[in-house]
């Protein structure tokens, strides 16, 4: 779900791991249909190629979902001739947009298929890393035939009009909480609140009843990189009634009272020490902590986070957690004084894309189609616990008997999404640091300030607007 300027010595580090990552390493179309075919080694027979997919690691190694589905994809894959190569990048959710961005700019560090957070898609398209997808596309019955639910199709459309991944997943956004924690503090098991006070005043019961959990967590810091964006101050300011983005004017706002509201409710969890240590929720690993530590052991009783966490509880998650079904509830997040619509979630979710210096583009589009057929997407979204970008897959049973998973779908009705605008992973870093210096002090109108100066420098004057 970001990328800085950073100092010189981490952008030689950067280029070094990933230079050394890089360098050791269904539709109707089969993969022999639309794959080329490999050049002849010694003897008549195919060479075997190698197509390389690139993803983040987030810590949890071959144990993550993506990482387990695609091995079990590739080792089912048909096309014998194709060798499927994991090449993950072990970093947090910030530094693993630097790290594809140096990735992408060439021919011998480039992976072959790379997951794109649909965000960070518009921008690497527009610096021409990408490969555009729609003549393969429009041959590719799947796509053409419905069976992707089309309002998900414009999150891998770039700004050009041009496509530039496949979808595989989608997801909302929500309050989880302890129905055990909220029961023994007073609190409704059917827990629905309808404001932010609402949401506070339960933090601050679990605070005098439970003093030994932590009663809410937000990422708030630059190393959770885009879920504290989105996660947290985009689902805060947007509850406001405002947005980033003005489509109407192109214009971003830079100041304005719901950016001084949200970021007063950040200010709020911290004053009134209703969060974690500081020292757990600006670590890198703070979503994880949160998700596969805090809540399955009882730690924690709400949790603003995403649909897809509950993958984690799975047998074959990071955590398993037998019980998550039964302890857990999913609160909609509302708006902040209950204003219609009344609740708030922000979409987004990955795809699958070809970098314009990949080296084996027909191999890697047929695994593609392949990979994201209705039988392995069906596979990929339940372990993972997220959301299906396919029609077909959301109408079978397998699919809509996981826990969550209608409920997480029910708040997509209110979704919104963040600016399809080359600017935005700019302004991100900035709603990043902006976030993180309330969570640790400073006073919101002087982090608006701040936040007001750095992204009228990146959009320019002209491009931004104070309210």
């Amino acid at each position: 779900m970001k990328s800085g300027k950073r100092g010189l010595s981490l952008v030689l580090m950067s280029v070094l791991s990933v230079s050394l990552l890089f360098g050791c390493s269904g539709g109707k179309n089969s993969p022999a249909e639309t794959g080329s075919p490999g050049k002849k080694a010694e003897g008549g027979q195919t060479a075997k190629k190698t197509v390389n997919v690139t993803f983040r690691d987030d810590g949890v190694g071959e144990n993550g979902a993506f990482y387990k589905w695609l091995k079990e994809v590739a080792a089912s894959y048909p096309d014998k001739n194709v060798e499927i190569k994991p090449a993950p990048i072990q970093a947090s959710e910030g530094d693993y947009f630097a790290k594809i961005a140096l990735a992408l700019k060439s021919k011998d560090t480039a992976p072959d298929i790379v997951t794109e957070d649909t965000f960070i898609l518009n921008s690497d398209a527009s610096a021409g890393f990408l490969e555009p997808l729609d003549d393969r596309l429009a041959k590719w019955e799947d796509w053409t035939n419905g069976s992707f639910i089309e309002a998900m199709k414009k999150g891998v459309t770039a700004s050009d009009g041009k496509v530039y991944g496949v979808p595989y997943n989608t997801d909302s956004r929500g309050l989880w909480y302890n129905k055990q924690i909220f029961k023994q503090a007073g609190l409704p098991e059917d827990w629905q609140p309808k404001t932010w006070e609402d949401v506070l005043n339960a933090a601050r019961t679990i605070k005098e009843k439970a003093p030994d959990v932590v009663p809410i967590w937000m990422n708030m810091g630059k190393a959770t990189g885009e879920a504290t964006s989105m996660q947290t101050y985009e689902m805060l300011l947007y509850g406001t009634g405002e947005r980033l983005y003005d489509d109407a004017t192109g214009k971003w706002t830079v100041k304005s009272q719901g950016i001084l509201d949200a970021l007063g409710f950040v200010e709020t969890v911290n004053k009134e020490k209703l969060g974690p240590p500081l020292s757990k929720v600006l670590n890198g690993q703070a979503g994880n902590t949160a998700s596969r530590e805090y809540l399955p052991k009882g730690k924690l009783a709400i949790s603003l986070d995403g649909s897809w966490i509950s993958g984690n509880y799975l047998d074959t998650g990071a955590a398993p957690w037998p019980e998550y079904k039964d302890v857990l509830g999913f609160a909609p997040m509302p708006t902040s004084k209950g204003q219609e619509p009344g609740s708030i979630t922000l979409a987004g979710g990955w795809a699958l894309s070809i970098p314009s210096n990949s080296k084996n583009k027909d191999e890697a589009w047929a695994f593609i189609q392949y990979a994201l057929g209705k039988e392995n997407t069906q596979k990929l979204v339940i372990a993972s616990g997220n959301i299906t970008v396919r029609a077909d897959v959301a109408k079978d049973p397998g699919y809509t008997k996981m826990p969550f998973n209608e409920i997480a779908t029910e708040y997509l009705k209110n979704a919104e999404f963040r600016p399809a605008q080359d600017k935005y992973p700019e302004v991100s870093t900035q709603i990043q640091t902006m976030v993180e210096s309330v969570a640790t002090g400073t006073a919101p109108a002087d982090a608006m300030n701040k936040y007001a100066q750095d992204v009228t420098r990146i959009v320019g004057a002209d491009h931004a607007v104070e309210k």
